[in-house]
């Protein structure tokens, strides 16, 4: 069974930056999509970014489009998200997640099988 644990959350002010890092624990790392999610109080919880294991190719959020750039490590079983720019808005709890399933679109929030415990983000302004 892989395990995902986020890091790198923090306070920072507005225009800063974080990088957040995901460690997958287990056998194997061979994932479809991985991904990083956020959500706030109340709120529906929503995709920020998200790479294809196979050829890193990377997709985003417009809302992050420019300020953040998500990468894999393959070696060393991890997924970081570089944030730049950080806007209050970009609060959030931040999610680290996994898709197993091959085929299944970068999009598809239920095709994440594997999720973490999250990590707080908050930019203050």
């Amino acid at each position: 069974q892989v395990q995902l644990v986020e890091s790198g959350g923090g306070l920072v002010q507005a225009g800063g930056s974080l990088r957040l890092s995901c460690v997958a624990s287990g056998s194997t790392f061979n994932f479809y999509h991985m991904a990083w999610f956020r959500q706030t109080p109340g709120k529906e919880r929503e995709l920020v970014a998200a790479i294809r294991t196979v050829n890193a190719a990377a997709r985003y959020a417009e809302f992050v489009k420019g300020r953040f750039i998500i990468s894999r490590d393959g070696a060393k079983k991890t997924l970081a998200l570089q944030m730049i720019s950080l806007k209050p808005e970009d609060s959030a709890v931040y999610y680290c997640a996994a898709q197993s399933s091959v085929g299944a679109s970068w999009s598809n929030r239920d095709a994440y099988d594997r999720w973490g415990q999250g990590t707080q983000v908050t930019v203050s302004s």
